[in-house]
């Protein structure tokens, strides 16, 4: 298959929220207490709310150039990072006809609201924020932008309303960071999290579970120990996932689907193999009555696992399920390819049948995340490769890295 017949979903991608994301959502009281735009004491980009300043974490990553921590409040985004309109039309550029965008600050896994001492303030905020991504982001240009959510998972009666609500506007995904010990919550195992599980399984809808997720670089680490982290991102996953697969909601909640939007493939394989060599020697395993599903059946039966660059797990697709593949591009990050995604995806399919490319490159990505509106939309001759670069090309959208 050739680059420009391809139709490219990338089921990771992010954004930087707008200082203006509230304006359509709330008035009067609550806009003014709302998280507000601004910069620290050291002159770098950050999010002010009750009282506490939130770094803008990922800026210097949301370059297509590339810069580092430490010149974070120099840089300048791509208008992609923030204007719904400019990232439709970057995505042209870069081949993608239809993207899950993860928020900064305010979306990235709800740690601003999680630390909020107004919970009922909070839960507010977090219900606009995911208001403005539907309504703002992604039905600005329905079939292109993949909707997604976040949960007030402080509580949880709370956070089953808002799956409800959610699911009534028609959104899909839900963003659940892998280890929520690290907001102070019980782990992802305790039954506390079943209900919420059940409840979105009851729904139809898929969580993107993000192990990066309110988990950075160790402070001391530098530019080197950043790239050193972002490399072993992967190998995060496989750890992450390895947890999840002790989950009672596989068990209880057999249509639950849970993609892992940085975890590559490669060690898909090994993992579930050695999951059910430690189920079978397990007496926890034994007790629990597990033994009668086996690991690597509910990780083929429940799990999604995306890739930007493996060439060597792609190499070897046919272990980590033809089903269970899917692309991410990464952008604007500056580990992701730009401004030619496909080019890059089309590099590690080798000679997969185009069956299975169909699949991986964009046939998963609408069955897991439950977004047939791509081609409800578009026919797929408007949506190849080919077909969104010229346009692009003709609108002239600059595809230059950014210095």
């Amino acid at each position: 298959m050739q680059r420009d017949d391809l139709v490219i979903i990338s089921t990771e991608d992010h954004l930087c929220e707008p200082s203006s994301l509230f304006d359509n959502q709330l008035c009067g009281g609550l806009l003014a207490a709302a998280p507000r735009r601004g910069v620290d004491t050291q002159g770098a980009p950050a999010w002010f709310y009750q009282d506490r300043a939130w770094p803008v974490a990922h800026c210097a990553s949301f370059l297509a150039g590339g810069a580092g921590p430490e010149t974070v409040a120099q840089v300048h985004l791509r208008s992609g990072c923030q204007d719904v309109h400019a990232r439709i039309d970057e995505m042209d550029a870069n081949g993608v006809a239809a993207s899950l965008c993860f928020g900064d600050a305010l979306g990235a896994d709800s740690a601003i609201f999680h630390a909020a001492p107004d919970k009922v303030l909070a839960l507010r905020h977090l219900r606009a924020v995911n208001d403005w991504h539907f309504d703002e982001w992604c039905m600005a240009y329905p079939g292109r932008l993949v909707p997604l959510g976040i949960l007030p998972t402080w509580d949880v009666q709370a956070s089953l309303a808002e799956i409800d609500r959610l699911a009534r506007k028609g959104l899909r995904v839900i963003a659940l960071g892998a280890n929520p010990v690290l907001q102070g919550l019980p782990p992802i195992r305790d039954d506390r999290w079943l209900p919420i599980f059940r409840a979105l399984a009851d729904h139809d809808m898929t969580v993107a579970c993000r192990p990066g997720a309110g988990q950075g670089a160790p402070g001391n680490a530098g530019a080197a120990g950043v790239d050193a982290w972002v490399a072993t991102m992967p190998l995060a996953t496989a750890q992450a996932l390895a947890d999840w697969l002790q989950l009672d909601a596989l068990h209880a909640c057999p249509e639950l689907r849970i993609v892992m939007p940085e975890g590559s493939v490669g060690w898909v394989s090994f993992l579930a193999a050695r999951a059910d060599l430690m189920d079978w020697r397990s007496p926890a395993g034994k007790e629990s009555g597990r033994h009668d599903v086996m690991p690597s059946h509910l990780l083929a039966r429940h799990f999604c696992h995306a890739f930007r660059w493996d060439p060597s797990g792609l190499a070897n697709w046919a272990e980590a399920g033809e089903d269970n593949i899917a692309f991410a591009a990464g952008y604007p990050r500056t580990m992701g390819p730009w401004a030619d995604a496909a080019a890059q995806c089309l590099e590690q399919l080798g000679e997969m049948p185009q069956a299975v490319i169909d699949k991986v490159t964009h046939g998963n990505a609408i069955r897991w995340l439950r977004h047939e509106a791509l081609f409800e939309q578009f026919s797929r001759s408007e949506i190849t490769v080919g077909a969104l670069r010229a346009q692009a090309a003709a609108k002239g959208v600059e595809t230059a890295l950014l210095d």
